[in-house]
């Protein structure tokens, strides 16, 4: 149960990301915190609706399984497999986000364009990473369902915040 929690709260976290990401960039104002703020909790809200798909597929899949003990340690197995890739991506996603943070404003562009710029566009590889380490740990199929559905819930996330708030902002 506590790898499903830290999943949910990686998801989460994410989502909050996507949120900014929706927004950021779109507009030319220098002092816009309260606006990536907003667009944050917007992703977040956004994330804690979709992320409930991947949490009702895990209880469906509990629920109708012939050995329900046998299940639950398979998708304990599975999200602990699902878990190590996405801990390296995010990893590598905190120390850009750190060296963006801590440098000066030369270097922390440079941070940007070469980390967190190219980690953005690998997510949908990592997702796949996890998909793969969740199957591949020993979770089998129900791992490999519930984690595909995640995988999809949270990059759909960015795509619907700026759909819904921002495709005007140009």
């Amino acid at each position: 149960m506590k790898l499903a929690v830290l999943l949910v709260l990686l998801g989460l976290v994410d989502a909050a990301f996507s949120g900014f990401r929706a927004y950021a960039g779109r507009d030319a104002r220098i002092r816009k915190h309260r606006a990536t703020a907003r667009a944050a909790l917007r992703g977040l809200g956004v994330g804690a609706v979709v992320l409930l798909a991947p949490v009702l597929a895990g209880v469906l899949v509990l629920l109708t399984a012939s050995d329900p003990a046998r299940t639950y340690d398979a998708l304990t197995a599975g999200a602990l497999g699902y878990l190590f890739p996405l801990a390296l991506y995010a990893t590598a996603v905190l120390l850009s986000l750190a060296a963006y943070l801590a440098l000066p404003f030369r270097a922390s562009t440079l941070a940007v364009v070469v980390g967190l710029g190219p980690l953005t566009l690998l997510r949908p590889l990592a997702v796949a990473a996890a998909c793969l380490g969740a199957l591949v740990n020993g979770g089998g199929g129900p791992a490999l369902l519930v984690g595909t559905i995640a995988g999809a819930a949270v990059l759909c996330v960015e795509p619907a915040v700026h759909r819904r708030w921002y495709q005007h902002v140009r």
